[in-house]
């Protein structure tokens, strides 16, 4: 971490040489497909959310960024933690990347883990839904997320360029501060960026808290207890995220390396313990609290072949060490609780992992064609009282073959991939619960069984696209995914309290398999827009987390379990364009909508709800935006075992941007943003916590930015 603050601060003194805005870029290309391709082009279903957008909206959760996006919700905890989900696939099945490369951090390994990425002046955001996602990475039978920057440069800056940004809300005193540089310095291409958020515990609606709690002398009635709290307790926020990269690039092709490091530290607003502690009248005050550290470096490049069937090859490594601990600490004035309640201290999750591989282009004329070689090794481990996962090693092999062709009548798209992965792991002998004051004394003579499981994955996916005329296209897309089980799934066994049960995995469970179908048809013609897509996802042997009627250590035993399973839905928009006041109004009505069921009839636990999102859009003069959107989220009423109801909520949000350009080039941006503007108590039916961690109330800010 060191390393990249000494790069900021040697790049801040270039940085007062010969500023001046950069060009965009007119070409707008999914980078994260190993066949690139231009937007206008895909007609899979894909989102693509340019950077100057993200740096337009509040600094948030990943999940809560994209949760406007058709197909795409958000499974939160609290301020920092929003992990997404993709037509009702979430963990494992779907995949956050960072410029196609999978982020290694341990959100896979608890609801209350955030996802380790960094949005401060990225190019774009591109969100793939449904089968295509394979032509991306391996087992994402959901889709995948990738975060593209620029950090390594993979064409010369022709000028340099430094921003400077703020940012500021109410609904939990916020503030933001933000820059970058980029510029080509002695034929090498320099760029840089830092940011630094500040977010104080966010304030919620009035009876926004709900309690269930269980009392043995009623039989186990259910009983519902509302708070009326300004605030949500430990719902705080900070990260600090710097990136450096360096690149040389030529008519041969490129080589670059970088230094991504993104530090934070959040509370936790939901602890499996808290309740009880609160019957017995100790510990109210208590503060949980997460902090992580991570450090990832990237070496890639690429060499172009001439007047050879070899194209062109692209090489790369990313090595990620990161870690996150969980702490607790008492409020000032309880030292001596807290050195009598918390002898066992934090608990520690770790990530180090390496990613190589490379990509062989040797398409020609007639067609686009790929091969890839891709290895990853990854430990995980966890260390302390909360350690719910004895530490594992997975290790994976990939080799895919991916081709593109247009045959007149239609496009087609192929991707084939096979993958090789093998987890090992333990599972100790869950003995009887310990006597009170002894819970963390280590059993040197406990019991330990090894396992070493080996999945050998096969994957398909074919896409099949047709412009039947300049208005009106038609495709569909065939995928059959499979994915092996993550380590959690397999050796999981222990108390997790963040999301109130006693996780159980199962070693016996066995690859995923996920057949899916997508047809989708979109027109636009004279100001009208339309798309729908409707699909069907077959899954074998649907890995699962159910709910027992059985107790243990005073939470929910939760099981991994199998089922096959059928998920299903639709998403359609329509729209129309206008000119009004020299300036373009686009009216649009879109409606998601997903089920997914299991093959006896019940519910697959924690699905999205439908939703109607009406949105206005106003723009003129390239300089100037308003957007306001309502998003009606419908009540969840289809339950899984042991779940209870979700009310609806109407969520309000508006956003005005002005942006100015001198005749120097310099660019002034200003905006004023609004969410939640009816102050609606609002929860996801997807989230673990949804009744003690609502979503946050009104939220006004500002941001401004200047770039030279």
């Amino acid at each position: 971490m060191k390393a990249i603050r000494y790069a900021l601060i040697l790049m801040s003194v270039f940085s007062t040489n010969n500023i001046f805005a950069q060009e965009a870029i007119d070409e707008i290309i999914v980078t994260s497909s190993y066949i690139e391709q231009e937007l206008n082009t895909i007609h899979n279903p894909v989102h693509l959310i340019n950077g100057e957008d993200i740096a337009d909206m509040a600094t948030q959760s990943l999940g809560d960024t994209l949760d406007n996006l058709l197909g795409v919700s958000s499974a939160d905890y609290g301020s920092g933690v929003g992990q997404p989900i993709i037509r009702g696939m979430s963990g494992n099945r779907v995949k956050i990347m960072s410029n196609g490369r999978v982020n290694r951090d341990v959100a896979g390994l608890g609801a209350d883990h955030i996802n380790d990425v960094d949005l401060n002046n990225i190019q774009q955001v591109e969100v793939v839904r449904g089968p295509s996602s394979i032509f991306y990475a391996n087992g994402t039978s959901g889709g995948i997320i990738n975060v593209v920057d620029n950090t390594i440069a993979r064409t010369d800056f022709l000028e340099s360029e430094l921003r400077i940004g703020a940012e500021a809300q109410t609904v939990n005193s916020g503030n933001s501060g933000e820059f970058s540089y980029q510029n080509n310095l002695a034929g090498l291409n320099f760029s840089l960026a830092y940011k630094d958020s500040d977010f104080e515990k966010f304030e919620i609606p009035f009876g926004a808290i709900i309690h269930e709690e269980e009392h043995e002398e009623e039989e186990h009635e259910e009983e519902e207890h509302e708070e009326n709290p300004k605030y949500l307790t430990n719902s705080d926020y900070e990260t600090k995220s710097q990136r450096f990269g360096v690149s040389k690039t030529g008519e041969w092709g490129y080589i670059g390396a970088s230094v991504r490091g993104i530090e934070s530290l959040y509370g936790i607003p939901f602890h499996g313990e808290e309740h009880e502690e609160e019957e017995e009248g100790e510990h109210e005050e208590e503060r949980i609290y997460v902090t992580t550290d991570s450090e990832v470096i990237n070496l890639e490049g690429a060499y172009i072949f001439e007047d050879s069937a070899l194209k062109k090859i692209d090489y790369y490594y990313a090595g990620t060490e990161y870690s996150l601990m969980e702490q607790h600490a008492e409020e000032a004035g309880n030292e001596e609780e807290e050195e009598e309640h918390h002898e066992e201290g934090p608990t520690t999750f770790k990530n180090d992992a390496k990613e190589y591989g490379m990509v062989v282009n040797f398409s020609n004329d007639a067609l686009s064609q790929r091969a890839v070689l891709n290895m990853i090794e990854e430990d995980v481990s966890a260390i302390g009282h909360e350690a719910f996962i004895r530490p594992s090693d997975s290790s994976e092999f990939s080799i895919g073959y991916y081709a593109s062709t247009d045959l007149d009548i239609f496009n087609i798209d192929l991707a084939i991939r096979l993958d090789r992965i093998n987890r090992k792991g333990s599972l100790a002998h869950d003995e009887e619960e310990e006597e009170e004051g002894h819970h963390d004394e280590e059993h040197e003579d406990e019991e330990v069984d090894y396992f070493g499981k080996d999945f050998e994955n096969s994957s398909l996916a074919l896409s099949v696209n047709r412009d039947i005329n300049e208005f009106l296209s038609v495709s569909m897309d065939l995928a059959s995914v499979e994915r092996a089980p993550s380590a959690i799934e397999l050796y999981m066994n222990g108390a997790h309290l963040a999301t109130g049960r006693y996780e159980i995995g199962n070693t016996n469970i066995v690859t995923e398999r996920s057949r899916n179908i997508d047809l989708s048809i979109a027109y636009d013609r004279s100001g009208f827009f339309g798309t729908l897509t409707v699909f069907r996802n077959n899954v074998d042997d649907y890995i699962y987390l159910v709910d027992s009627a059985a107790k243990k250590k005073k939470l929910t035993v939760s099981n991994y379990k199998q089922k096959d399973a059928l998920l299903n839905g639709y998403e359609f928009e329509i729209g129309k364009t206008f000119e009004l006041n020299n300036g373009n109004l686009e009216l649009s009505i879109a409606r998601d909508s997903i089920s997914g069921e299991f093959n006896d009839g019940t519910n697959i636990p924690r699905m999205t709800p439908e939703r109607n999102i009406y949105s206005i859009l106003y723009s003129k003069d390239q300089g100037s935006q308003f957007n306001l959107s309502l998003k009606d989220v419908k009540q969840q009423n289809d339950l899984a075992l042991n779940e209870t109801l979700t009310k609806g909520y109407k969520m309000l949000d508006i956003r005005y941007s002005h942006k100015l350009i001198s005749e120097s080039g310099r660019e002034v941006f200003a905006s004023v943003f609004g969410h939640n503007l009816l102050n609606e108590v609002a929860r996801n039916h997807s989230s673990f916590v949804k009744n003690e961690v609502p979503l946050a109330g009104k939220n006004i800010g500002v941001s401004f930015s200047v770039k030279f």
